[in-house]
């Protein structure tokens, strides 16, 4: 298994599990799978609202012969729990759903704060200000986490270079990760060149297009990455699938990749295109693809009045 190398010198697994989208009563058959088949990084998020079965998969697979140190286990805090004093907590119901006693990595999931139950899309009143509440309080509660043994590594999800400098200079602890929409639509070769130079890994979230995601986050007429012509051609040059194809391009690049799926097949198909290597040629084309096109453009965490905009969000 390819493993990226973090600061510590631990190794975690570049190829994971995604599980945004996975139902109750689908995730707990996928994780299964997936630990059987070998993946041993599963990336989860409170927010996702399944934590609790994937638990139950991770706790019967570690009954049949797995040890807890051969997995790599991703979780985040979700923006409703950014006041310092409910990080912890939020943390502590994370792990109890999942049936451990530490994360391998505990992300904030987005730089935005929102109030008491809200999920989204929020409501305007339900937002705190990034004034009211900077993230990098959130950060420094997280950084108490890492000293309570609760979690070996913390990171952000969503963050932009602007944002990560602003941790490392704030901050106690470096992130050790971002995680962020990454494909060859969406390639972020500014933010990953400026999380190589600074030792932060980066991991690509929806790196197949994210065709199955609510209908509240798509746009009308959009691209469908998996269908582009170009990946197509590559994958039949390959033998191989364009989902295939679009892993083996996140993992040519160095980063973590986490592609979804409860369906067997594909969930093995996904493994093995860790095996799959791309020629320079391929390598070039799939260069050309880019189109600074955001699958989640965060607006749904940028309404007027909330305090936020993608400008903020994104930097850009």
């Amino acid at each position: 298994m390819q493993a990226l190398r973090l600061k510590s010198g631990e190794p975690m697994p570049r190829l994971g599990l995604g599980t945004w989208k996975s139902r109750p009563g689908e995730v707990y058959d996928a994780v299964r799978e997936a630990i059987r088949v070998g993946y041993r990084h599963i990336d989860c998020a409170h927010a996702y609202g399944n934590e609790a079965e994937v638990g139950q998969a991770l706790a019967e697979a570690m009954a049949s012969g797995v040890k807890r140190e051969e997995l790599w286990i991703t979780s985040k805090l979700w923006n409703n729990a950014h006041h310092p004093e409910d990080v912890q907590p939020a943390l502590a119901g994370t792990l109890r759903n999942l049936r451990l006693d530490y994360l391998d990595l505990y992300l904030m999931h987005w730089p935005v704060a929102v109030r008491g139950q809200a999920h989204f899309p929020p409501g305007v009143d339900e937002f705190i200000g990034p004034k009211e509440l900077p993230f990098t309080a959130t950060w420094k509660a997280m950084e108490d986490c890492v000293n309570a043994g609760l979690a070996r590594h913390i990171g952000g999800s969503n963050f932009s270079a602007r944002k990560l400098q602003t941790l490392l200079e704030e901050g106690r602890i470096a992130p050790a990760m971002d995680q962020v929409e990454l494909h060859p639509y969406l390639q972020q070769t500014a933010l990953i060149d400026f999380c190589r130079r600074h030792g932060i890994h980066v991991t690509a979230y929806s790196p197949l297009g994210s065709a199955d995601r609510p209908a509240v986050l798509k746009a009308d007429a959009e691209p469908l990455l998996l269908e582009d012509p170009a990946i197509a051609a590559i994958a039949k040059c390959c033998d191989a699938s364009p989902a295939q194809v679009l892993i083996a391009w996140a993992l040519e690049r160095d980063t973590a990749v986490i592609p979804k799926s409860v369906n067997r097949g594909r969930i093995r198909e996904n493994f093995e295109a860790g095996a799959l290597r791309l020629t320079d040629s391929d390598l070039k084309e799939i260069g050309r693809l880019d189109r600074h096109r955001r699958y989640l453009d965060g607006a749904i965490w940028a309404p007027p009045g909330s305090g936020y905009s993608l400008e903020w969000l994104w930097d850009e």
